[in-house]
């Protein structure tokens, strides 16, 4: 995979530092978790093209409101429209502590709502992350703050039960008993978030939180989850909104995998429990086959892959290129270079 390089990343997060976490669509803004990869795949020369061409889907940040305090906080968790008054109160939580601090403490609180806005709060905060740890720029603090901002901004819990499960199974023994809502029973919702929604009524949901024995390397339960969740994107992803809702089932928990390292253990394996009920969700509420076993290689290596991924330019295919190559050089599978060939095929270009 080719070297990551950041020279134009802060040149790129400046330019986008006016801008709201949704689009004009109503979809989420993916223009810094983009920026970020790119320059994580070695191609910094085409940040800043791609950022003037997705300029004209973002929509600018409005003033901050009232201020959100340090006792008041869980009153301000998943009111989308304080995105701005967030974004202030962890600029100020970055100014008084150091950015592992904050995340070790925000990451623990904001945990339970892995799946706000579908992964994205959390993907951004470990693209931030990710380049916080190469270089620490006041842009780049700016961006974990703002990406902090969005996972508050979104939260929502998903439905869990207090019962634990009375021995719980290695990853691959659960996916095979996760339940799956019965596709005439689903309804269309318009978006991921909004889908999500079915598991309100659907109470064969609720134990999955305590399905998985997170015992052991917080590491290898990571590489177990993710390989398993690229399979059960070739599995499921039939169209395009199925492609782009079983990406995050293993982006989401790719940017896991770079927050883990800043965390504690104690919230590295909440994180890995809710990571894993989230991915579930997007598996009860759209998918229909048990995950993919037997994976045709994909012939391409990492560089042609990333040349087309930035040639098709859609903001989910790069991310997902970018996160199944990383996955792929640090505990190789089959399905990771395979599934980023069937985004490619998949999904329309840019």
């Amino acid at each position: 995979m080719t070297t990551s390089s950041y020279e134009s990343l802060d040149v790129a997060l400046e330019a986008l530092a006016g801008s709201d976490i949704g689009l004009k669509n109503g979809n989420s803004n993916h223009a810094p978790m983009v920026a970020e990869a790119l320059c994580a795949m070695g191609r910094p020369q085409a940040v800043m093209p791609w950022v003037a061409r997705y300029q004209e889907r973002l929509l600018s940040r409005p003033p901050a409101g009232d201020p959100i305090g340090a006792e008041t906080w869980p009153t301000a968790l998943g009111q989308r429209d304080r995105f701005a008054d967030w974004a202030e109160f962890f600029g100020k939580e970055l100014r008084q502590a150091s950015w592992p601090e904050v995340l070790d403490r925000w990451t623990g609180r904001l945990i339970p709502g892995f799946c706000a806005a579908a992964t994205h709060g959390v993907i951004r905060v470990g693209h931030a992350v990710r380049s916080l740890a190469i270089a620490e720029t006041p842009w780049r603090k700016r961006e974990l703050g703002d990406a902090l901002a969005s996972w508050a901004a979104t939260y929502r819990e998903l439905p869990s039960s207090d019962r634990v499960t009375e021995r719980p199974m290695a990853p691959r023994e659960a996916i095979a008993k996760a339940p799956v809502i019965p596709p005439h029973q689903r309804r269309s919702l318009g978006n991921i978030t909004a889908s999500l929604a079915m598991l309100d009524a659907f109470p064969e949901f609720a134990p999955v939180i305590g399905s998985i024995d997170i015992g052991g390397e917080s590491e290898t339960l990571l590489a177990e989850l993710t390989e398993i969740f690229a399979r059960i994107y070739l599995a499921n992803a039939r169209d395009g909104l199925t492609t782009i809702v079983f990406i995050h089932g293993v982006t989401s928990l790719t940017a896991l995998g770079g927050i883990i390292p800043y965390i504690s253990k104690t919230n590295a394996r909440s994180a890995l429990r809710f990571a894993w009920q989230s991915g579930c969700a997007l598996y009860a509420c759209f998918g229909t086959s048990a995950m993919a076993e037997d994976i045709e290689p994909c012939a391409q290596n990492a560089e042609t892959l990333t040349d087309r991924a930035l040639a098709n330019g859609d903001e989910h295919v790069i991310k997902f290129t970018e996160a199944c190559l990383r996955r792929d050089a640090l505990v190789p599978s089959p399905a990771y270079r395979a599934a980023a060939n069937h985004a490619l095929a998949t999904m329309r270009r840019r």
